[in-house]
């Protein structure tokens, strides 16, 4: 256990400071400033150790958290990040970017604020890499098996990590011309600096896996080919069909779904020349869904200099506490004041966007709407309560209905659930024998730790099909086998 009194003498939890917002939309970098060590150790020493750790049940990885905890109110760093790696791949990607649902079920949090949990992994990731504590596990042995894994995003990178390690040959495709999916394209630095997506993928590399990237998977190679080629296919290509608002005014010349904005973004912000950018400078700004990716747009379109931002959301504004309907340890949906949300704007509930207003020369200029009612269990615009807001910029933010299939499903026939997801059994098997499907693209828009819980359990359900496959040596080396990869 940590201290055993912690969290009877430190009631309090802290958390870094986010940098002034004046200073932080001068630039893209991290809105934290840096975490005082003493502060760590003390809100590490406040976990309980608890008997049954809720945490636990609150993390789709299972992370060991009151070890970890325990390990880094003692200062041993190199043994925290030992534990923490032990469940998680990538707890530098978590640790940023998940809406931490073990902090939701965190027992202390019944009558206290709950552990900064979240915040102790994230700073003992940090501080394993800047010691170089975080180097290559290479495999002892080839085993001779290759696998394809499609798609560079959290659930393909843990995946193809497991899979290296146990000795395979694994290469990982990307139709982008970077590896990393949402991770690269999706997410703005100021959440998440590239930095540390990229030497992660440094320590793949030296490792084994072999990055290939832009090569459309359906196009470039047929999944039929992909599959002959390979003993086993993962299929980790996300959920990026994204939900549209089929309203007059849909097709204006200025409204745009949020990730092809959020992804323009990320490619300038990486050096790279960007034809015709949609950008919000000097734009009033719309921003339609209220969830991360909409925050994420609201981030960016400060940092773009937007005159004005604006973001809607159709449901109820969250409670701000636990509602009866969503008590410990579920995690609840709670009103939340995100980085971006602080940096200026306007959030508005309860609106239904009627129509997308144009202009003379057909791009639009406003956006009318009307107040959400409920009738029959169903969200309606309420009649008489329509009004403008001015819009030259509209960004659509309302999550995403499953993954594309428009090449593979013709091509391989691995079968689609009615939710739109590819099927799959417990295994994560297709119907298809050694293809396997791991993250949103089976399940559907979900977190980034259930992504790399899926790559994970994914890549353990392939290890065991390939050895149920070969139990002997293989009678081709594994270098010669390179020619598929």
């Amino acid at each position: 256990m940590a201290d055993p009194k912690g969290f009877l003498k430190v009631t309090e939890r802290e958390l870094p400071k986010r940098r002034p917002v004046p200073v932080r939309l001068m630039d893209w970098k991290e809105v934290y400033e840096q975490g005082d060590p003493a502060q760590l150790r003390r809100q590490a020493g406040r976990c309980m150790d608890c008997g049954v750790p809720f945490c636990h049940q609150g993390c789709p990885l299972g992370n060991l958290i009151p070890e970890w905890n325990d390990l880094m109110w003692r200062g041993e760093g190199r043994a925290a990040i030992e534990r923490l790696h032990a469940t998680n791949n990538f707890p530098e990607f978590t640790g940023r970017l998940c809406p931490a649902p073990c902090e939701s079920a965190c027992v202390l949090g019944i009558n206290q604020p709950a552990v900064t949990i979240k915040q102790v992994e994230v700073s003992i990731i940090d501080q394993a890499f800047g010691n170089g504590w975080v180097q290559p596990q290479p495999p002892a042995r080839l085993t001779g098996k290759t696998v394809a894994v499609v798609g560079s995003g959290p659930a393909g990178l843990a995946a193809a990590q497991q899979l290296t390690r146990a000795g395979h040959t694994v290469a990982v495709f990307e139709r982008d011309d970077r590896i990393g999916g949402l991770l690269r394209y999706g997410i703005p630095d100021f959440k998440m600096e590239k930095r540390h997506l990229d030497q992660r993928l440094a320590q793949m590399t030296a490792e084994g896996t072999r990055f290939r990237a832009g090569v459309d998977i359906g196009t470039d190679i047929t999944w039929d080919q992909l599959r002959a080629r390979y003993d086993a296919v993962v299929v980790a290509t996300g959920a990026m069909v994204p939900r549209d608002l089929p309203i007059p005014g849909r097709d204006l010349a200025g409204v745009h779904f949020a990730m092809e904005y959020l992804t323009q973004s990320n490619r300038q912000l990486a050096g790279d020349e960007v034809f015709d950018q949609i950008t919000a400078e000097g734009k009033h700004v719309v921003v339609l869904g209220g969830g991360d990716t909409g925050a994420d747009c609201i981030g960016t379109a400060h940092r773009q200099g937007a005159l004005t931002v604006t973001n809607l959301a159709i449901g109820k504004q969250p409670s701000a506490e636990r509602t009866a309907d969503q008590p410990w340890p579920m995690h609840p949906t709670l009103f939340e004041v995100q980085s971006a949300h602080e940096e200026g704007g306007k959030r508005e509930y309860l609106a239904s966007t009627v129509e997308f207003i144009a202009n003379e020369d057909g791009e639009v200029r406003g956006i009318r709407v009307a107040e959400t009612e409920y009738l029959d269990g169903r969200r309606v615009p309420k009649a008489g309560t329509e009004r403008e807001i001015p819009a030259d910029l509209v960004l659509l933010a309302l999550g995403f209905t499953g993954p594309e299939t428009d090449t593979i499903e013709p091509q391989l026939e691995v079968g689609v659930t009615a939710r739109g997801a590819f099927d799959r059994d417990a295994d994560y098997a297709t119907a298809q024998p050694g293809v396997f499907v791991a993250g949103d693209a089976g399940r559907g828009q979900s977190l980034i730790v259930w992504a790399i819980a899926e790559g994970r359990a994914a890549a353990a359900a392939v290890d065991r099909y390939l050895e149920g496959e070969t139990r002997l040596p293989s009678p081709i080396p594994a270098t010669a086998r390179a020619f598929a990869i």
